[in-house]
């Protein structure tokens, strides 16, 4: 079984949801965001989605663009993005590790190149936002014959007839997006998710885990009763561009992560 595998099987086990955390590699600088990675377990991450920088995240809202532009100003790419991996796995070889972002880095890399470095470096999953079923010989069939799991995301709007076709050839989990529009914009209602979560269940048998406009640890426990994993990026991003030094934004985002992580452990007791 893969390491995600593992560890949504665990959580099933235990009866709780998974935290999902994101960070942007590289923010506020290399050190920093690789202190914040390899704190998040001890905080209560139970799967990590680490950024990968790009001038274009054109699915994400202001925190996250900040936090791309900080990352790049800094220096960060794909290259120094698989090292930060490769660092954090000397020490951490069960959570799991899921690149996020968009096809044209990993195309300037080299697609063949890239597969090879990030299961080498110890990547788990991919979330290529831009990167439609249609184009799965692209990426997603070369990297799941190397044993990463290629994530989809579904939306509001994506109807029973698309559902499928979004599906295919998807592993690891299902990101649904809970609102439409941009990361760190408005929440759903509970409502909303329910229903949202049961069509997908009807369609998967893979993990559901919900993102989107998740800020507080009642937002988070709220969703942990109804899905399978709790998306948090936005709000922990927050605490980087509020910080007025890198000792601060460390703190900041692994308190909160506890905080959250604090939630969802409670949330079905």
């Amino acid at each position: 079984m893969s390491r995600l595998q593992t560890r949504f099987a665990e959580l099933k086990e235990q009866n709780r949801a998974a935290l999902v955390t994101f960070i942007t590699a590289g923010d506020p600088d290399y050190a920093s965001s690789l202190e914040i990675l390899k704190g998040l377990p001890d905080a209560g991450a139970d799967v990590i989605e680490l950024g990968m920088p790009f001038t274009d995240p054109m699915a994400d809202g202001p925190a996250i663009q900040l936090a791309n532009i900080r990352a790049l100003s800094n220096k960060q790419d794909l290259a120094k993005t698989l090292q930060m991996v490769r660092e954090f796995r000397q020490s951490n070889q069960t959570t799991p590790i899921v690149l996020m972002g968009y096809f044209n880095p990993i195309h300037k890399m080299g697609i063949e190149r890239f597969i090879a470095e990030a299961k080498e470096a110890g990547v788990d999953g991919l979330i290529v936002v831009d990167l439609p079923p249609e184009h799965n010989e692209d990426l997603c069939d070369p990297a799941q014959a190397a044993g990463i799991d290629f994530i989809r995301l579904t939306t509001p709007t994506t109807d029973d007839a698309r559902l499928p076709v979004v599906l295919n050839n998807s592993s690891g989990f299902v990101y649904y997006v809970s609102v439409a529009g941009v990361t760190g914009a408005g929440s759903a209602t509970l409502e909303h998710v329910e229903q949202a979560v049961a069509r997908l269940k009807r369609h998967t048998g893979l993990p559901v885990a919900i993102g989107f406009g998740i800020r507080t640890p009642e937002q988070a426990a709220a969703i942990a009763r109804l899905a399978d994993g709790v998306v948090v990026g936005s709000a922990l991003i927050d605490h980087i561009a509020k910080a007025e030094s890198s000792t601060e934004a460390v703190a900041g985002v692994l308190g909160h992560c506890r905080e959250l992580a604090e939630g969802i452990r409670n949330a079905r007791a």
